[in-house]
Order: structure tokens, then C-alpha cells, then sequence
């Protein structure tokens, strides 16, 4: 069954049910117990677990990804919520040396289940520092799981995939997100991770986002339509891994003189021109 709801509310449901299902996961991070709940996707989680499993954090984006780590190793599976993504810059060096190393430096004997959430986008006037977007960045670290859901049934399946991944897995949502609606089935769903998603069919060009962009993506189908350009909308949901596999067979990259070759190829054409 299938209910409609908010992105932030399926958020909130994906923590709820794996919390039901493994009573190792806990919830934790900067507002975690406030009364407006990371704007809504923890709200009612202390209530129902218990303050052992959801709780606060002080400001130490370091620290706290530590605990993530350390507790991760000893069997506790660890939802961190940052309310913005650029704080969390300060806890790369616990990312980048040891969550995301751990498991292959000890070759694949442990492993550090944790899952980050981290929030983006603009809002409210803020500034440089308060509204980057760096899944390009993240997605270039070796044993790392970037995932960027769009929908809202998407955000609850992803997020229950990432949370049962066993290693470190970065969950970043658009705050222009968290009020869009959308169907979202009930219970244990979960979506795989690093495969794309065809939202749009069409024969003449692809156009590739992710998260709020493809939300952008999907309002430009109608003009672009209307001037008689067919095209695909293609989610990727996932920076890393990427769906190489889907996007073998595309063939709407126009290369060099009008040459066509799939998307997995074109590292290989020189002097290519890509056309988006």
C-alpha cells in the first residue's frame, strides 16, 4: 500500500522503520530532539525509541562523526543528521581516513556502517557558506556511497538501503525538497543503491540531474517538447556508484562530426563535443 506524503515525512518513516527492525540503529546530530525536528524528518523519534537511540549533539562535527565510527565498529548502526551540509566540512579528515578507508585497510574484516545525512541548497538569504552543494567532491572518495533521492518514495527507499549498507554511505537532501509530495509505500521498501531511475522517455536527447535539479528537469520537458525535441529525463539518485550499466544504452552524445556512441564511451572519443 501506498500512501501520499511529504519528503521529509518519508524521511522520518525510513529511520522509523529501520529503528523498528534493528534495534542497533540509532539516530543522532545537531537538532536531532529539537521541536522542529531537522524540519521535520526526526520529529517523534525520541518519543518512540528512547533518548538512548535519538539524540543530541553538541556543535562538533568531528567529534560526532567519531562517535559514528567508533560506535559503527562495535555493531551499532549510525543515522548522523547535519542541518548543513558545508558544518559538516569540518569532519572530513573522520570521512575521508577512516570511514571511508576502514573496511579495505583491513581488508573487508570490518566494516563502518554509517549513514550522513547532510542538507543543502539555498534558503533564507543565506550565504556562501551555507549553501554548497558538493556531491562532486564527496562522490571522488574511494569507498564512499554518495546517494541524492529526488522523490519522496525514493528518500524513504534510499535512505533504508544506506542505513542497512554496511559501509559509510552520504545521504544529502535539498531542503527545497523536504515539501514536495509524493506516493510512498509502506513498511521494510528499499530502493538499490547506484541505479538510476528513467523518468521520461523520449528519442532525441538525454538530460541527466539529480535531487531538486531534476525537479527543474522534469518542468523543462514541456518546452523543450514543444519545440519538437523528444527526451529522456534520467534520475541518477546515486553520484557514486554510478549506473554505468543503465547508461550503456544511450546513444543521444553527439561526439566529434555527428558522431553517436554511448555515454560509457565517451572517455574514449577525442575532441568530443558533449551536447546537453
Amino acid at each position: 500500500m501506498k500512501l501520499k506524503t511529504t519528503f521529509a515525512k518519508a524521511i522520518n518513516d525510513g529511520i522509523s522503520v529501520a529503528m523498528e527492525k534493528d534495534p542497533n540503529v540509532i539516530c543522532y546530530g545537531l537538532g536531532t530532539d529539537d521541536p522542529l525536528g531537522v524540519f521535520g524528518t526526526t520529529l517523534g523519534l525520541q518519543e518512540r525509541f528512547g533518548k538512548q537511540r535519538v539524540f543530541d549533539m553538541p556543535t562538533s562535527e568531528n567529534a560526532m562523526t567519531g562517535v559514528a565510527i567508533g560506535a559503527s565498529l562495535n555493531g551499532i548502526r549510525s543515522v548522523m543528521t547535519h542541518q548543513r551540509l558545508d558544518f559538516f566540512l569540518l569532519a572530513m579528515d573522520q570521512l575521508v581516513n577512516n570511514a571511508a578507508k576502514w573496511h579495505y585497510m583491513f581488508g573487508g574484516h570490518n566494516s563502518v556502517p554509517i549513514t550522513i545525512r547532510l542538507i543543502l541548497g539555498r534558503g533564507w538569504g543565506q550565504g556562501p557558506t551555507h549553501s554548497q552543494n558538493l556531491q562532486a567532491w564527496f562522490a571522488h572518495i574511494p569507498g564512499l556511497k554518495v546517494v541524492m533521492p529526488t522523490t519522496a518514495a525514493d528518500a524513504k527507499g534510499l535512505l533504508l538501503s544506506s542505513i542497512f549498507d554496511d559501509n559509510p554511505v552520504v545521504f544529502l537532501e535539498h531542503r527545497w525538497l523536504h515539501n514536495q509530495e509524493g506516493d510512498v509505500p509502506e513498511g521494510d521498501v528499499r530502493e538499490p543503491l547506484g541505479k538510476a531511475k528513467l523518468l521520461h522517455k523520449g528519442n532525441d536527447i538525454s538530460i541527466v540531474s539529480m535531487s531538486y535539479m531534476t525537479v527543474e528537469a522534469l518542468h523543462a520537458v514541456t518546452y523543450i517538447e514543444s519545440h519538437g525535441i523528444s527526451c529522456d529525463i534520467i534520475d541518477l539518485r546515486s553520484i557514486n556508484p554510478l549506473d554505468w550499466v543503465f547508461f550503456s544504452g544511450l546513444h543521444h552524445w553527439v561526439v566529434g562530426e555527428g558522431k553517436t556512441v554511448p555515454i560509457c564511451d565517451l572517455y574514449r572519443c577525442k575532441n568530443r563535443k558533449i551536447i546537453h
